[in-house]
This record gives C-alpha cells, sequence and structure tokens, in this order.
C-alpha cells in the first residue's frame, strides 16, 4: 500500500488476552498516528459484526476516572464482544475529543470551575469535538467488514460510519458508568452533543 497522508496502513498483530477472553489486536498508522483494532472470532462478508468505536480515554480507559463513562463503555463492549464470541473494537488514538492529552486536563480544570465539557474546549480555542472518523471506511476494508451493530450512544459516529459505505445495521445503546462525578458531563453529552442516551 503506498503512503500518502490519507492513507491509512496495516502495521502488525498479536494475540492479546485480556480479563475479557483472548483478542487480536492490530495495529495501523494514519497521518503518524497509531490505532488499534481488537478483534475476537472471524468475519465473513455478510456478518453483521458487533462493534465498538472508541476514542482514546487515558483518564478513563487506564486511570479509572470518575469525571466521564469512556473506561465502563470500553468494558462493556469488551464483554459484548466476549458474551458474543465475534466482534471488533475500533480503538483511535484522539484523546480529549481529539485535543490531546494535556489540553483535556486544562479542559478539566475549567470545568472545576463551573464550565462544561463543550465549552471548556470552545474556551480553550479547539472545536467542542475534534475527532475524526475519516479513516474508518479503510480499517473495516482491511478487516472486511461491511455490515456493523454498532454499540453506541453518538449519532455523528454512526452517520460517519454509514457516509464511508458501512452499514449500520442496528445501534446498541450504551448505558453503563453513571456516578456523582460525571452527572454533568453526561448530561452535556445529550444536550450539546446530541448523545441519544
Amino acid at each position: 500500500m503506498s503512503r500518502t497522508d490519507n492513507t491509512i496502513q496495516f502495521i502488525t498483530q498479536a494475540k492479546l488476552p485480556t480479563v475479557y477472553g483472548e483478542f487480536t489486536v492490530h495495529v495501523f498508522e494514519h497521518q503518524g498516528q497509531e490505532h488499534l483494532v481488537l478483534t475476537q472470532g472471524q468475519f465473513n462478508a455478510d456478518d453483521e459484526v458487533l462493534t465498538r468505536v472508541h476514542s482514546e480515554c487515558l483518564t478513563g480507559d487506564g486511570l479509572f476516572s470518575l469525571r466521564c463513562d469512556c473506561g465502563p463503555q470500553l468494558a462493556f463492549a469488551m464483554g459484548q464482544i466476549a458474551a458474543a464470541g465475534q466482534g471488533m473494537i475500533v480503538y483511535l488514538r484522539q484523546e480529549g475529543r481529539g485535543i490531546g492529552l494535556t489540553e483535556k486536563i486544562k479542559a478539566y480544570h475549567l470545568q472545576d470551575q463551573g464550565f462544561d465539557t463543550f465549552d471548556a474546549n470552545v474556551k480553550l480555542g479547539h472545536l467542542p469535538d475534534n475527532r475524526s472518523y475519516d479513516m474508518l471506511a479503510d480499517v473495516f476494508k482491511h478487516m472486511g467488514v461491511a455490515k456493523v451493530k454498532l454499540m453506541t450512544n453518538n449519532p455523528d459516529k454512526i452517520e460517519s460510519i454509514e457516509s464511508q459505505g458501512v452499514q449500520v445495521v442496528d445501534r446498541i445503546a450504551i448505558q453503563v458508568g453513571h456516578n456523582p462525578h460525571n452527572q454533568h458531563y453526561l448530561k452535556t453529552k445529550k444536550d450539546k452533543f446530541s448523545h441519544l442516551d
């Protein structure tokens, strides 16, 4: 595959044993950034593959922060795939809605002063949500996936995936990780980011 600024390149894969069973981890590179795909089972061309597209959240996924619901969403998706025996998690390295880890912590500081997630990002000079899903068509093509049952609450994610020629045959709501520390955050996702659940 020739490399251009818009090309996503498959790098390598390996087995990844987890508390949810054994996955295969696939590494892709896009514009100098590494992204991961976790899979269980084999995919046939007509399979409706249980899928989660998850943006990296070091604080939630790795440090168990209660400020968001990211870690519980990832755990839910891995558990659902393990129960089904087949599925895929596309793990995109776009921390903090695409603004990066340091900027996200700056946004947290503003949230400590009363800003919500949306307004904190804007005050720092960013788009409210700077994430991109433009590389997904190439990832799904490489994985042999054309139809997905998507675990998401984000309608923008559904629209982006379908615009790239992948059929979202079903949406599976994720209602996990609610706690006293993230109620304002979850309300902002519904009110300002138009999330569905």
